[in-house]
Order: C-alpha cells, then sequence, then structure tokens
C-alpha cells in the first residue's frame, strides 16, 4: 500500500503501512514522538506486531488513558503508551471508540494491561471485549456512573455521602 500525501513517513509509520494498510487511520509525529491513529479492531495485531518486530521490540506497555471527546462521534478515544526497553523508543497508539462500543482487549499481548484497561473501563465506561476481569478498579460495585466522562457532574451525585451534589435525572 502507498502511504496517503500527508502521513508521517517514521519507520515505525511505514512498517505498520506494510503490515496493516488501511488499519493504519492516520500518523503523525510531533517533537520526536510518532503518534498512530489504528482502525478498533485491529489493535492487537499491531500491538502484537509492534512488540514481535525486531526492529522496533516496544515490549513494555508503559500506560493506557481514556479519553472523552463528548459530544464528538465517536465519543472516546484509548491510548495506549508503548516503549523499547531495548531500543529505548516510544510510540503512541490511538484508537476511537463510540459510546457502548467494545475494543479488543490488549492483555492477550501484555498481561500487565488488565490493570489499565480496568482503571479505563472504571472511569469511562469503555468496554474492552475479551478482557479476564473486567470490573470496577476504583469505584465502589454498586456505583452507576463513570466519573470521568465529560457529562458527569463536577460535585458529582447528591447522595448520602455527598449531600451538595447534583440530583440524579
Amino acid at each position: 500500500m502507498v502511504m496517503p500525501a500527508g502521513m508521517d513517513r517514521s519507520l515505525v509509520t511505514k512498517r505498520v503501512v506494510e503490515q496493516f494498510g488501511e488499519a493504519l487511520l492516520d500518523a503523525y509525529t510531533c517533537k520526536g514522538e510518532t503518534t498512530l491513529i489504528v482502525e478498533k479492531d485491529s489493535i492487537v495485531e499491531v500491538c502484537r506486531f509492534l512488540v514481535g518486530d525486531v526492529q522496533f521490540d516496544f515490549n513494555f506497555l508503559t500506560d493506557i488513558a481514556g479519553v472523552d471527546y463528548y459530544p464528538r462521534v465517536p465519543r472516546f478515544e484509548v491510548v495506549y503508551h508503548l516503549y523499547s526497553i531495548a531500543k529505548k523508543n516510544r510510540v503512541r497508539l490511538k484508537v476511537n471508540v463510540g459510546e457502548g462500543e467494545k475494543i479488543p482487549s490488549v492483555t492477550p499481548v501484555w498481561r500487565g494491561a488488565n490493570w489499565a484497561e480496568r482503571e479505563v473501563y472504571d472511569m469511562f465506561g469503555i468496554l474492552f471485549g475479551g478482557h479476564p476481569d473486567l470490573r470496577r478498579i476504583y469505584m465502589p460495585e454498586g456505583w452507576e456512573d463513570f466519573p470521568l466522562r465529560k457529562d458527569y457532574p463536577l460535585r458529582g451525585y447528591k447522595d448520602e455521602y455527598n449531600p451538595y451534589g447534583e440530583e440524579r435525572k
């Protein structure tokens, strides 16, 4: 596949385009850091490739973060920060996810993704398909909402512990 005009020309971008073609939606480099926007259903395969390719060896998942772009559609973005301990390189992967959609879990690639995906689920409500134990990690089990969503009230909802919060609608 030919790289679209304007797409980042870094080596990691070229290799991902060669391997996955249309699964790479966009790429850019800012201040020496490469970011790849990847199709949701291809995230596990792209991660496996970046871990297994001897040129890159992105063997350490530094973090997984959620971002809420409410009212944009798709609403959420899941951001993966990868690091190669041997090569001392970084890459960022981003995946757009709509409300209620599932994104495949990367726990088969990095077991440590378990806790990071649970955190993103607990704070944003983003579902990870195939996750071995997707349940709350910070909020109590009976909690109904996701506190880092942009439509969550700043003071929270009124309850027995929070008399100053907003009334539920």
